[in-house]
């Protein structure tokens, strides 16, 4: 067996199950927001540990997914195109580490550190479920480029 053959294709995803996702994330985050530190320490753990499937067991594992699989697409048309799911999943381990941040602000007693950092995230979830743009996604993706740049220098 040669190694091409051994390299497993990336995990395909419908670009529509990271979208529902993002506005299920909308809505627990903004609650979050409204509840403050203290009330929305709860909403915060279950936002913590869903980024967390997503980003370390990946996006089958999310639960938010697991939904949009379950309940929600055996209701559409198959979608146009699958996409990778790795800056998805990128995407989630960013959500993860603002979500972390937000539960260091209630642990520590930094209103302001909660504020913001569920705030960032409550945003990149917002423009992901509303104009389809996944700022972990493109976050990755240039990524990706200025780290796959030839070493040598090109061209001038």
């Amino acid at each position: 067996m040669s190694s091409a053959q051994s390299v497993k294709a990336p995990e395909s995803v419908d670009p529509r199950g990271p979208r529902f996702g993002a506005a299920i994330t909308s809505v627990v985050l903004a609650l979050t927001l409204l509840l403050g530190p203290a009330g929305g320490l709860p909403l915060l753990i279950i936002q913590t540990l869903a980024f967390a499937a997503g980003s370390l067991l990946g996006l089958g594992y999310q639960p938010y997914g697991w939904i949009f699989r379950t309940v929600v697409r055996p209701r559409l048309q198959p979608p146009a195109e699958l996409e990778d799911s790795r800056p998805p999943r990128f995407a989630q381990t960013v959500g993860l580490v603002f979500a972390l941040a937000g539960l260091v602000g209630v642990v520590f007693g930094l209103p302001v550190l909660f504020y913001i950092a569920v705030g960032f995230a409550l945003v990149a979830a917002l423009l992901n479920a509303i104009f389809d743009f996944c700022l972990g996604c493109e976050m990755y993706l240039l990524g990706k480029r200025l780290l796959n740049r030839p070493a040598a220098g090109g061209v001038a």
